[in-house]
């Protein structure tokens, strides 16, 4: 499923479903996986029904399904261009104010 056109609620029901899928493939029980990441089975399951979850409780899902890594390229910044990748390397710089003149 493409989540470019989706509004913010369907792509947090497409997460959700995702963690339970996961979770399946996994043959982990939810109350099993909800203990492995310190969640209350609630918490669980109101994130794999509807995706509506704190955002530590969606890491703590995915932390203890060990698929971290698949948060990895998240927000990294895509640079498609030569001028984008300048752009973006200046303003990674760490940048001073300027000193006052003494006059």
């Amino acid at each position: 499923m493409t989540l470019n056109l989706a509004p913010p609620g369907e792509i947090l029901q497409v997460l959700g479903q995702r963690v339970r899928a996961q979770r399946l493939a996994q043959s982990l029980p939810q109350r099993e996986l909800a203990q492995m990441a310190g969640l209350s089975l609630g918490a669980l399951r109101k994130l794999e029904s509807s995706g509506q979850s704190s955002l530590e409780t969606l890491v703590r899902a995915v932390q203890a399904l060990g698929l971290v890594n698949e948060l990895e390229d998240l927000f990294v910044l895509k640079r498609q261009s030569i001028a984008q990748m300048e752009k973006a390397e200046a303003a990674t710089q760490r940048q001073r104010a300027r000193r006052r003149s003494s006059t």
